[in-house]
């Protein structure tokens, strides 16, 4: 995800002039009021859960009265068969014992007994596709390129976040970014690569298949076995990001981190009768024409008739736009040589540069990190988060991360947020952004008075923040630092959240499955 070469950017609070601050929604509805939109100055370290309190440990800067523990650690965390934790966790996803895995049983024993009650499984990706040191261990049965070094792994964790067991999920896969939950309890891991057969896939290995597919994995190691080897072809060839499914239709939107062009927003709908659950999309891929079942299309956003090229025109929060679907019928195939990006028909959609994090609820949240002139950007910012309608059929800004004129300025502490990623909806109100920018990484929350504020910052390296994701009772957050390979359980008082800013009845709601 991190591009080390983008200039020093910041997330600037404050600022009157668009441009030069972030704005925010009031809610998610669509509808834009100015008394709940502007991010102010006293949202750092006011708002929010107040100041960050340096860590004596050199780990993890939180507010007062919060906790963290390390749920693992690469290289140093010995897993199920004896590896240990691998490099490079980025995007979770979370999955309570007591929801549909509850009934489950594996290799493991029961899956409910393995972590107790209130616990679940935390289905961890690891952006693997070099030189790291310690990558997914090849595993029998789940193993889909045993000359790749990327995949899922699955820690059991209790009711207070700590690990009981971590084990492979779906190993042989290339640079895992991010992905998505369903609502049936399974995690959507996407590769953002293109790599053919015989590319570089690790140090002194070669892929031995084509890679850039999206695979099912299940906190189930039996069901893992039918599933998460299966690429899911029907969901496009391409550098994926992130995807975010619609709990009732199963429709999936999906999210492209590409560059030269930049990349893409793309629905994918099932075909008539298809039923999603448990199991569902594997059987459809294995199925005859299953490479191309149901319909695979791009976003192309008008405004008054016009087309609009690129997401990062919009400036002013609460700017809508119809959305139309444009068939793509290369994604398979014709991909293998012309990435769809680049097909003839791609300008026809509406592009955005770096398309990171998706998340849904009630519409598909979609990040884009930043856009520069430089990258073939229309326009400039530090960050946007969108909101796609339930229907597909518009979509709205719900914030900007303005361009900070002088990167060379240091803000208060806990202001120079900047280069938005991963994002999930918090059920203590609003959302919840993790870092991939420039200098200090934190974990950014904006509650949905529009306010930003530090949850936590990263006093290892600069290394970005990936992953992160609450439990069910909205007790534990989870969430990686992407290049020292920590996995964090933060325990605190949330709800604080909610009395003293008041964003936890609005209408951002809970985060748990299927919402």
């Amino acid at each position: 995800m991190a591009e080390t070469s983008i200039d020093r950017r910041r997330f600037l609070v404050g600022a009157a002039a668009v441009g030069a601050g972030v704005y925010v929604a009031g809610n998610l509805t669509g509808t834009f009021t100015g008394a709940g939109a502007t991010a102010n100055a006293t949202g750092v370290g006011t708002e929010g859960y107040g100041d960050l309190v340096p860590d004596p440990n050199g780990l993890l800067d939180l507010p007062e009265g919060f906790t963290y523990s390390v749920v693992t650690h690469a290289g140093e965390h010995a897993m199920e068969g004896g590896a240990t934790s691998p490099s490079d966790p980025d995007a979770a996803g979370y999955f309570p014992a007591s929801g549909p895995l509850g009934s489950l049983s594996g290799a493991l024993g029961s899956l409910g007994d393995l972590v107790g009650a209130g616990g679940g499984f935390l289905i961890l990706n690891h952006e693997i596709g070099g030189s790291e040191p310690h990558v997914v261990p090849v595993t029998e049965g789940i193993t889909f390129d045993d000359q790749a070094g990327g995949g899922c792994t699955v820690i059991a964790v209790d009711s207070r976040g700590a690990r009981r067991s971590q084990y492979v999920g779906v190993a042989g896969t290339v640079n895992n970014c991010a992905g998505g939950v369903t609502p049936w309890g399974t995690w959507l891991t996407c590769e953002e690569t293109e790599l053919r057969a015989g590319g570089r896939s690790l140090a002194g290995k070669t892929a031995s298949v084509d890679h850039g597919w999206v695979f099912e994995v299940s906190p189930d190691p039996a069901l893992n076995r039918a599933q998460a080897t299966v690429p899911l072809k029907f969901l496009g060839r391409f550098a994926h990001e992130a995807v975010a499914v619609h709990p009732t239709t199963g429709v999936i939107y999906l999210t492209e981190d590409a560059g030269s062009p930049n990349g893409h927003v793309y629905r994918w709908t099932p075909p008539a009768g298809f039923r999603p659950g448990t199991g569902s999309l594997a059987e459809l891929a294995r199925s005859e024409g299953g490479d191309t079942a149901g319909t695979f299309e791009m976003m192309r956003c008008v405004s008054g008739g016009t087309h609009v090229p690129d997401l990062s025109v919009a400036t002013t929060v609460g700017t809508t736009y119809q959305v139309e679907w444009v068939d793509v019928p290369g994604r398979d195939r014709l991909a293998e040589t012309t990435s769809i990006r680049k097909q003839s028909y791609a300008d026809r959609g509406t592009r955005s540069r770096k398309l990171e994090g998706a998340w849904w609820k009630e519409g598909a949240y979609v990040v884009a990190s930043f856009a520069r002139m430089g990258d073939g950007s229309a326009a400039e910012h530090d960050g946007q988060v969108w909101r796609i309608a339930p229907d597909g059929a518009s979509i709205t800004l719900y914030s900007i991360f303005g361009r900070n004129p002088d990167p060379s300025v240091e803000l208060a502490d806990g202001g120079s947020f900047d280069g938005p990623d991963n994002i999930t909806v918090s059920p203590h109100g609003g959302v919840v952004i993790s870092e991939d920018g420039s200098g200090i990484q934190h974990v950014v929350g904006v509650d949905e008075r529009g306010r930003a504020y530090p949850i936590a910052r990263n006093r290892v390296s600069n290394s970005e923040f990936a992953g992160p994701v609450f439990n069910e009772d909205g007790s534990v957050m989870f969430v990686s630092i992407q290049g020292d390979g920590y996995t964090f359980a933060v325990t605190g008082p949330w709800a604080r959240l909610a009395g003293s800013a008041g964003a936890g009845t609005g209408s951002l709601g809970s985060a748990g499955l299927g919402a």
